[in-house]
């Protein structure tokens, strides 16, 4: 599921404050990877996205006149860990691992040593531990562990254990099939159809078959209005129709020949015969006591099927021999895990203190954890540290549906007001980048002539602020704007996970607003909650973050009016153009250029004070081998976590 919830493996990278993914984008087990008006004009007026064209009923084409039809073209089906040996081969380690278990992360020398003596696979079998657990640290509880709603990150963590999809991509974010469930992959020359034919020796974990049918049904309760699931159904909703021609055979009819297209069959899938039924009578499927049974236990089509669950504090799946065995023959590589506990400690300080005692295996460090809780002996007596860029950006979402941001010169007036100085060198410790827009400097789509990151201007924000028609009126040192007959001062509140650093950046941005009158009330809650909130457009400011999707097509499900996790109703019908050309573009540099500008349009509208780009900070145990990062950090494509293990104890 390679396009949105560049979420887990699979999707990974989803939500605001989770952090996020602009896309549904996915990894490698079947888990995936603007709004209401022109806000250069204060007043603006409300603009849908293109509608799109009406198509003729589809007429199912029988195979014999498809394959006469296409000229298929090869399509890569790959290995991602035998891609990873590869790549590895390719390298000579800069330092030895015992080396490399020596050093101290103090520079940026330290840190490529110590990447590239500990990414490394077992030279044979024998090296792995494959009776090992593996305790990790996620920050919020999982909600759901159906692949089609999973909405966050650690949902997207555990899918790409438990689930089951066809495609993914590497740590360059180029897409293949996954060459473990797919035997061969063909698109047609003119874009317009896919081919696949699934391998004969996948099962559930019930021991039912996997078959072409399960990916179809899925497809359709995606696309089933019933079916609340905005962030998966975006991009998917770009195919026609699926057909399963036999068990085995599945051919994908696309609307339109778009570049994208490569991106939209990598969706979450889920198994048929559980859910044909029981969705008809509950599409949210998650209010009857059966979907409820089903969350809990889920049947598996991954490596791994959950076998304990405690709401707030962990949730433990164990390595299945069906996904590796088939008729007793081994058809898969086995999982280097046997268990992967994922724990569940929403303070990141906490987190630490069972890191050096051992009870975590691995955790994302903050700032101030790495630079001044990370530095001894007592941390580097059992564990290690790595850091690499990641295209992962935090910002402060504006709802453009309040009275305080439908006007674009308040939402610039909230960016002169940030302290980005105090943010960057105090709070984060100077580890992070500032953010100039959507995309991120070493990324293909990043525009040449990008504008500089705002500084803090504060007689720039209140002249805005003035022109705005917020004014303090009455005297009492609070702004204040007639609206519809009625006096309203600019009070508002901010949401945020309760998570220290982000709480102490929503407190900066708090403090330095009172200096230009304007209130503002930093409401940490639990992330799950705010999930929720954001999804229904109950705010009317957050802290939010989105990780890059797989494809820059992926920011439709965020900035495309009326789109899906639209959360602050942006909309400006440029962008809406753009991103329908972005899709229809095939050409590489010239795609370049549409994002570019949809980079800077966005930023010029600031639906977004953008914050800072976060790098990839990990505290490994030092047993740990494997780890390898991309800009989706070291857990979000493809082999991802798959490649991590453990040595055996000598």
């Amino acid at each position: 599921m390679a396009r949105r919830l560049a979420l887990l493996l699979l999707l990974p990278a989803l939500l605001p404050a989770l952090h996020g993914c602009s896309s549904k984008s996915s990894d490698n087990s079947g888990n995936t990877a603007g709004a209401s008006r022109d806000a250069d004009s204060p007043g603006g007026s409300s603009a849908g996205a293109p509608a799109e064209p009406e198509l003729p009923p589809f007429e199912k084409p029988t195979l014999a006149e498809v394959d006469a039809k296409a000229d298929w073209q090869s399509m890569p089906v790959l290995d991602s860990l035998k891609l990873l040996h590869d790549e590895l081969k390719k390298q000579k380690p800069l330092v030895s691992v015992k080396e490399a278990l020596a050093l101290k992360n103090d520079s940026t020398e330290n840190n490529l040593k110590i990447r590239s003596g500990l990414g490394v696979q077992p030279e044979s079998p024998a090296d792995a531990n494959f009776d090992a657990t593996i305790t990790r640290h996620i920050l919020g509880d999982i909600k759901s562990t159906n692949g089609i709603l999973v909405s966050s990150v650690e949902e997207g963590d555990l899918y790409s254990l438990t689930g089951f999809g066809l495609f993914t991509f590497d740590w360059n974010l180029k897409p293949f099939a996954i060459a473990e469930v797919v035997k061969t992959w063909q698109a047609s020359a003119d874009h317009m159809m896919d081919k696949v034919v699934l391998r004969d020796d996948l099962t559930w974990s019930d021991g039912k078959p996997i078959t072409a049918h399960d990916v179809v049904f899925s497809f359709e309760t995606i696309m089933n209005p019933k079916v609340p699931v905005p962030a998966v159904r975006s991009g998917t909703d770009k195919i026609r129709a699926i057909v399963a021609y036999d068990d085995h055979t599945l051919v994908y009819f696309h609307k339109e020949a778009l570049a994208s297209n490569v991106w939209n069959l990598n969706f979450p899938l889920i198994p048929k015969h559980i859910y044909e039924k029981s969705v008809q009578e509950d599409p949210t499927l998650v209010k009857t006591p059966y979907h409820q049974q089903q969350d809990e236990k889920p049947v598996s089509g991954g490596p791994y099927i959950i076998s304990r669950r405690v709401r707030g504090s962990e949730i433990v799946v164990e390595r299945r021999e069906s996904y590796y065995m088939h008729k007793g023959k081994q058809v898969r590589e086995k999982p280097y895990f046997k268990t992967v506990r994922f724990s569940v400690v929403q303070d990141p300080n906490v987190a630490l203190l069972a890191l050096k005692k051992g009870d975590l295996d691995e955790m994302q460090i903050m700032p101030e954890q790495w630079m001044t809780q990370t530095t001894d002996d007592d941390f580097y007596r059992s564990n290690t540290k790595a850091r690499d860029i990641e295209w992962l950006y935090f910002y402060f979402g504006w709802n453009q549906k309040t009275p305080f941001f439908d006007d674009v010169r308040v939402r610039r007036a909230m960016s002169y007001t940030m302290d980005y100085k105090e943010m960057l060198d105090k709070l984060a410790y100077g580890l992070y980048e500032p953010s100039q827009g959507i995309f991120h400097k070493s990324a293909w789509m990043f525009p040449k002539n990008a504008a500089p990151p705002y500084q803090q201007d504060l007689d720039k924000a209140e002249d805005l602020l003035d022109e705005a028609g917020w004014t303090d009126s009455d005297g009492d040192g609070i702004r204040d704007k007639e609206i519809n007959g009625k006096t309203v001062k600019f009070e508002f509140t901010m949401l945020c996970a309760s998570i220290p650093l982000r709480v102490s950046i929503c407190g900066l941005m708090k403090e330095n607003l009172e200096k230009i009158g304007v209130l503002c009330n930093v409401r940490p809650i639990e992330r799950t909650v705010m999930q929720q909130k954001l999804l229904d457009h109950e705010y009317e400011a957050q802290f939010g973050g989105w990780g890059t999707g797989a494809d820059p097509s992926t920011l439709d499900n965020i900035f495309e009016t009326d789109a899906g996790r639209n959360f602050g109703f942006y909309s400006n019908p440029e962008v809406d153009k753009l991103l329908e050309q972005g899709e229809k573009e095939f050409d590489r540099a010239k795609q370049a250029e549409i994002y570019g500008r949809i980079h800077e349009i966005i930023y010029e509208d600031q639906p977004y004070t953008f914050l800072y780009f976060q790098s990839a900070f990990y505290a490994f145990n030092k047993q740990l081998r494997g780890y390898w990062f991309s800009p989706r950090g070291p857990y979000h494509y493809s082999p991802g976590f798959s490649a991590l293990w453990r040595v055996v104890q000598q």
